[in-house]
């Protein structure tokens, strides 16, 4: 009776200690149903109302999910079979020797169609589509043949055996690897590489890289339309010049307002009204208890004008009240505002802005007395060539003026004229240290330099020419005369054009546009303001300043400079070819290492029925050619040589002529070396023994790898004689080197039965290490061989450049 009481309790009501059933847990719910405080008994145990619950919402949102896959599914199917009915491959892809559009092929795998897949003879006829053959390799097919052949001369081509059937794995296994050395899969890790360790760098050079590809293509640019402020100057701004009532007076740190002495109490007054009522600044205390100014360096340095003067910001912020704020603007490149004057029941309006237009606006002017009177055209002239002589010092000119109004009521906008003029002011922006340096090492690397401002045209011709941009030929225009020109006109000024000077941000975009598309240019260029966003945007490279740009900016830049300042760059652009350059390095490196293995194995393969280098050799071969030569040859630093060179082009082809120089010279060496020594090895190295054949495969595996040791380091540079300079600097370099020698010496001494190896006597390895120095006296010779640049390409550069040397006179 107990066994059998135990037996239906076990049956009934035992639960699993992990993963129970639903059923288990509710029947031992039941039976322990009545039991104090339930809630907290089974507190630890799973609620199965709320598990069936969740349970129906999966399902039935599993259904929906498998009616929607279906219903897509459907669609795409109907979809693609409307297209069925007129479809045609583009000339395009039959010129490229396709069988099968990109589009087509895509149809098929995103909605399982294997009707159109049998349609296409499934995945063999669809391999032959795409130009892969499944069943075809030149290699194998050669010693598949030879090795018929010899069957049948010896009347045995009936006779198989498994030691056939393995010889004929073999030659296939060749092949694969052949085909596996030959696909180029270290391309893509070592752009990856060269992308990621120049992002790195330019990190510390003060540049934060949003676009990985943005490093490459900052080498190919060959136009840098730059801002004035903050970018080429310091943007830290003070009042250096002042006129007011009919003199012109200059400031200096050391004064206060006695410098203005001779100025009536009324003039002085306005003066300050106008500087403390129109800002958009405030003033606050610091930590260390003194007053600072909060707002855009133009407007910081006019306050800081004003507190040296002796005003106070906050008396005339508490005693005047202001009605209406015009915010200045880049199109209307001033700012308003209008001021109710205590006790009177009148207002005043305050203006200030780009000189032209503020003396445009301007029918009186404040006397030595304080008192406005009419403004003559005499006195105008004057005041016009005042501006111009601030500006030709490299100032930047603010006039401020105002308008006394009457019943505030009657006021809907701030007026637009009728102004009496109160002071000129020349506000100096230094030029930043080494921005000169910085636009000269860009003319000398074919990099055409623009500065596009919304200053006045003197002041920015000046900075132009104190920053080494405009030069005698160069042409500087202000913005609404090129808005007004023909896309003709525009052409024709564009390769002269060098300031652009009372610019609006579309003036900017248009600028970038022309210089892509009419003139394929490749363009940079740096914004800091919201309205930069497009031209940004258009351009190869927006640079975003990361001070005093917006995030708007930022959001639409490629790189941002951290410091605002130019020679950053400078800086990117030099690592940006340096990025070109080390791809290009590695790409000749490639693709002789591809050209000797392929025909030393195809070679050996056809004429003895055998190949040199076994699978795993090839596989360690591999190895170094991808990965560790990619490690080495993409990781180069840039050096100084590389901004003396013009950019390189749009269409210009990636392999040169002086990649393929030294590409056919260095192939031609190894595959003549080593076909010699695998051919008349035995009897030139005077081998004996039974291992003789296998000493000689280990030879001729090391004399390769030594080859390949030694081409790494003349791929360092691809036109100068001496590869050592600098070499012993590039410690990632030099690790690539010792790790690919030291596990030679692994691979031959120590992993014979892997690797299919003999362990070699010092002469032999002697001999190896001989053989692949020579490759250093061929690259000497190779780069005596003068190779023509294509006049196209010298075109494409400007005139400016001198063609590149080439020869002995690199060294």
């Amino acid at each position: 009776m107990r066994e059998r009481i135990e037996e239906y309790l076990r049956k009934n009501f035992d639960v699993e200690p992990k993963r129970p059933s639903d059923d288990a847990l509710r029947r031992w719910r039941e039976a322990v149903s009545v039991v104090k405080n339930p809630r907290r008994r089974f507190r630890m145990v799973a609620d199965l109302a709320k598990r069936a619950e969740d349970d129906k919402k999966r399902k039935k949102l599993q259904e929906k999910i498998r009616v929607a896959l279906y219903v897509q599914k459907a669609a795409l199917q109907f979809i693609d079979a409307g297209k069925e009915v007129g479809y045609s491959l583009s000339k395009e892809v039959r010129d490229a020797g396709f069988g099968i559009s990109p589009d087509e092929l895509a149809s098929f795998v995103r909605s399982h169609d294997t009707k159109g897949l049998e349609a296409h003879g499934g995945v063999e006829g669809l391999a032959g589509d795409i130009s892969i053959s499944l069943k075809e390799g030149l290699t194998f097919f050669v010693l598949a043949t030879r090795f018929l052949v010899n069957k049948g001369m010896h009347h045995r081509i009936t006779d198989w055996s498994m030691k056939d059937v393995s010889e004929l794995l073999n030659y296939f296994s060749t092949a694969v690897i052949i085909i596996v050395v030959a696909v180029p899969e270290g391309l893509p890790l070592a752009v990856t590489l060269s992308l990621a360790f120049a992002m790195k760098k330019l990190m510390s050079d003060k540049a934060l890289v949003r676009h990985l590809s943005a490093c490459e293509t900052m080498g190919s640019a060959n136009c840098i339309c730059t801002d004035k402020t903050g970018t080429l100057t310091t943007n830290h701004m003070v009042v250096n010049k002042i006129w007011i009532c009919d003199e012109a007076k200059t400031i200096t740190s050391a004064q206060n307002k006695d410098v203005l002495k001779s100025v009536s109490e009324k003039a002085y007054n306005l003066l300050l009204q106008s500087i403390f009522l129109n800002t958009s600044s405030e003033v606050v205390k610091g930590e260390n208890g003194k007053n600072s100014v909060i707002g855009s360096p133009t407007e910081t340095a006019i306050v800081e004008f004003g507190m040296l003067l002796g005003g106070d910001f906050n008396s005339f912020s508490e005693e005047y009240k202001i009605l209406m704020v015009e915010p200045f603007n880049s199109i209307r490149k001033k700012m308003s505002v209008l001021v109710a004057l205590p006790g009177s029941g009148r207002c005043r309006a305050f203006c200030k802005g780009a000189s032209e237009i503020n003396l445009g606006m301007c029918d009186k002017v404040v006397n030595t007395d304080g008192e406005a009177v009419p403004l003559s055209e005499e006195q105008r002239k004057n005041i016009s060539d005042v501006i111009n002589g601030f500006a030709c010092e490299a100032l930047r000119t603010l006039c401020i003026a105002f308008k006394d109004i009457g019943d505030p009521s009657s006021v809907k906008s701030i007026p637009e004229d009728g102004y009496t003029l109160i002071a000129v002011l020349g506000i100096k922006d230094p030029v930043r240290p080494g921005v000169r340096e910085a636009v000269k090492t860009c003319i000398d690397a074919g990099i055409t330099v623009r500065m596009v401002t919304g200053d006045n045209i003197n002041t920015a011709k000046a900075i132009a020419k104190e920053c080494g941009i405009l030069t005698k030929d160069g042409l500087a225009i202000e913005g609404p005369d090129f808005r007004k020109m023909s896309q003709q006109e525009m052409a024709e000024i564009i390769p002269k054009l060098q300031v652009m000077a009372r610019s609006l941000p579309l003036d900017k975009h248009t600028l970038v546009k022309q210089l892509r598309n009419v003139h394929r240019k490749v363009v940079a260029v740096t914004g800091d303001g919201t309205n930069d966003a497009p031209a940004l945007h258009e351009a190869d490279i927006g640079l975003a300043m990361g001070i005093a740009g917006t995030e708007v900016a930022k959001e639409n830049a490629d790189v941002i400079i951290m410091d605002d300042n130019f020679t950053s760059i400078v800086n990117v652009a030099r690592w940006g070819r340096s990025v070109y350059i080390n791809i290009q390095k590695f790409v000749q490196f490639q693709l002789t290492v591809n050209i000797v293995a392929l025909m030393l194995n195809f070679i050996s393969a056809c004429v003895s029925g055998s190949a040199p280098l076994t699978a795993v050799q090839m596989l360690w071969v591999n190895l170094i050619m991808d990965t560790l030569g990619a490690l080495a040859l993409a990781t180069e630093p840039p050096h100084d040589g590389l901004m003396r060179r013009p950019p390189v082009g749009r269409n210009v082809k990636f392999i040169t002529g002086i990649m393929w120089r030294n590409i056919i010279g260095q192939s031609i060496y190894q595959i003549v070396v080593l076909l010699v020594l695998n051919f008349c090895g035995i009897r030139l190295l005077k081998l004996t023994g039974p291992d003789a054949s296998s000493t000689l495969k280990t030879f001729i595996f090391n004399c390769f790898v030594f080859c390949q040791v030694f081409n790494e380091i003349n791929s360092r540079d691809m036109e100068k004689i001496n590869v050592f300079r600098g070499m012993f600097n590039s410690y990632i370099f030099m690790m690539v080197m010792i790790c690919t020698v030291v596990f030679q010496i692994v691979i031959i001494e120590f992993l014979g039965t892997f690797a299919q190896t003999v362990p070699l006597s010092w002469k032999l390895w002697s001999a190896s290490v001989l053989i692949g120095a020579v490759s250093l006296l061929v690259a000497v010779v190779l780069k005596c061989i003068p190779v023509s640049i294509r006049k196209q390409a010298a075109r494409d550069h400007g005139d400016i450049h001198e063609p590149l040397l080439h020869g002995p006179e690199l060294a």
